[in-house]
């Protein structure tokens, strides 16, 4: 039986003096669809750089399709919260979503026609084709937040940790990137991050919510009692028929 995706078994980490990850378990499957909650400082970033091998936990095991972080990242797809580069260096939309082929290519090797042909077919997967000659630093935050994705996906991950990805997309742009990362969890097992429980797809799998500690929610569906002990507090879950809600049917209002 192969290694799944992710392992993070008995993780802790301090950060500033204070627990950030506490005792963490989490394995995702292969061609999982997960959404990992929470509130703003709860660790969810944390946690993603302690699968990408960028943090490292004091104790606890952590493990990408069964070997350490740093020897997996080839296989390992990211979409960060911002950028990581200056906005006002001279650098094309096509030539960011190249660097997402230095993992197969390294860093002194010249890309190829191949390299080139996945960047068209990413660039027109999240419809910015026609960005492709722009500079980044005249873009738009949602234009910004598509690109980071294609180049993300120009490597053809076999896992994908995306982190608020939906924040500064507009809801048609939402909607078919829920779409499309659906899609993609059909090959790979596919982690979305975010602080905004209405931003998440219906079409999840399973829902963690994590505020140092973390708590699974395996039906894809959330109730008051695991958003209560992720969040803290008592908490009222109301829909308005968005067609991205991943609540369970309650009292506060009409069930998706």
């Amino acid at each position: 039986m192969s290694a799944p995706p992710l392992e993070l078994a008995g993780v802790c980490l301090r950060r500033g003096g204070r627990d950030v990850l506490e005792d963490v378990d989490l394995t995702v499957e292969a061609r999982d669809y997960l959404a990992l909650l929470g509130p703003n400082g709860s660790g969810k970033t944390t946690l993603l750089l302690v699968a990408l091998g960028l943090l490292a936990p004091e104790r606890g095991r952590v493990r990408v399709f069964g070997r350490p972080p740093h020897a997996a990242r080839g296989l390992v797809g990211y979409v960060p919260q911002r950028p990581g580069f200056d906005l006002d260096f001279p650098i094309r939309v096509r030539d960011v979503v190249l660097q997402g082929r230095l993992s197969q290519r390294g860093f002194l090797r010249r890309y190829t026609r191949d390299d080139r042909d996945a960047v068209a077919r990413q660039l027109a997967r999240l419809e910015i084709g026609d960005l492709a000659e722009r500079p980044v630093g005249e873009l738009s935050g949602g234009q910004l937040q598509r690109v980071l994705i294609a180049r993300a996906l120009v490597s053809d991950p076999q896992l994908l940790l995306l982190d608020e990805p939906a924040a500064s997309l507009d809801e048609r742009i939402g909607t078919g990137l829920f779409g499309l990362l659906e899609e993609l969890s059909q090959q790979c097992a596919v982690v979305i991050v975010s602080h905004d429980i209405g931003a998440i797809s219906r079409s999840v799998r399973r829902v963690a919510c994590l505020n140092r500690k973390l708590f699974m929610h395996e039906s894809g569906r959330l109730t008051e009692e695991v958003l209560e002990a992720a969040y803290g507090c008592p908490v009222d879950l109301v829909a308005h028929g968005h067609p991205h809600r991943v609540f369970a049917p309650h009292s506060g209002g009409e069930g998706t």
